[in-house]
């Protein structure tokens, strides 16, 4: 039955004469509110160094914390400990003896920042911050990169630990250039988090490929390889042999595939899937961990051994990642 024009406008204006249309608006932005903060937060990271980055992350979270500052704090926790060898203060040297350092980080809103070939600055990932904030540019190399850390207060110190320095002069011995798979001396620290207000951020930090070419840059600095977010679909992080992931854009081609309907979990496969098709693999690790925006997780890689933390309603737990290979 179809409602007369005269109608309609009588019984929409005594419904407006009830319920103002300012305070329709008003319900309508508390409940959008609402929805948000029933989002689970949810904190992810790579490796075992993941949990004490979790642990400071969820402190943030769970007080209704951005995840940009989440993110950004939990990954520091890890530059800045020297037993994790692989980030940070304490991460192994290239063949030269130097520790060299990369590291990208994005926010909600789609901005970002990078840094690669960083020396002497313990936390990176502070620096790729500062470059997203308050530079017009996305990615600083080398002494540029130095230089603008030091003029924005960063400390200059010699960041190859004694741990470090005897590995690598052990290693100057055999001069043997292999990269063992899973072993720590190439992978990251990646973390994602999604935060009671439904937004999405993701940090990327390393030292590196152990005794590397001196010069050599991986994917953890490059958005849309070790890195990417889109605040409407999901984020992504990767971690192994970065040369493998900037050949496929690997975070990218994840964030993309739940944009097109893919789950976190299957959109990781896929990933792996495109580097196991199209690129010599089978000594290298690559994994994935991916979130979508409703606090749905996804992981995978190449080779078994990859494992990451997982952080929701304030409990951390390590996880085994499945693998392309049995």
């Amino acid at each position: 039955m179809k409602i007369k024009r005269r109608q309609f406008i009588k019984k929409t204006a005594a419904l407006a004469s009830v319920y103002p249309v300012s305070a329709i608006a008003d319900s309508s932005v508390i409940s959008q509110k609402k929805s948000y903060k029933k989002k689970r937060a949810i904190v992810i990271s790579t490796w075992q160094h993941g949990i004490p980055a979790n642990e400071t992350a969820w402190k943030i979270l769970k007080n209704g914390g951005k995840a940009i500052d989440a993110v950004e704090q939990g990954v520091r926790v890890v530059e800045s400990d020297p037993k994790s060898m692989s980030v940070g203060l304490g991460g192994r040297p290239d063949r030269d003896g130097n520790v060299t350092l990369d590291a990208c980080i994005m926010n909600e809103h789609g901005d970002a920042g990078s840094v690669c070939f960083l020396q002497h600055i313990e936390n990176p990932i502070s620096v790729a911050r500062k470059v997203m904030e308050e530079t017009p540019h996305v990615m600083l190399a080398g002494k540029g990169a130095l230089q603008f850390a030091l003029a924005n207060g960063f400390e200059k110190q010699n960041l190859l630990t004694d741990q470090a320095k005897k590995d690598w002069q052990n290693w100057l011995k055999e001069n043997r250039y292999t990269v063992p798979i899973n072993i720590e001396n190439h992978d990251t620290i990646g973390t994602l988090a999604l935060d009671q207000h439904g937004d999405l951020s993701g940090a990327c930090t390393t030292s590196g490929l152990a005794y590397k070419m001196h010069g050599r840059v991986g994917d953890s600095p490059i958005i849309g390889a070790g890195l990417y977010v889109d605040n409407e679909v999901g984020a992504a992080t990767a971690t192994g042999m970065g040369e493998l992931v900037m050949k496929t854009l690997g975070s990218f081609l994840v964030v993309e595939l739940m944009r097109q309907g893919a789950s976190a979990q299957a959109a990781c496969e896929e990933a792996v899937g495109r580097i196991v098709k199209k690129l010599a693999y089978k000594n290298m690790q690559v994994g994935y961990l991916a979130i979508d925006k409703k606090g749905n997780h996804g992981a995978y890689c190449i080779h078994p051994g990859f494992n990451y933390a997982l952080t929701r309603k304030g409990k951390t737990k390590m996880i085994d990642c499945a693998s392309f290979k049995k």
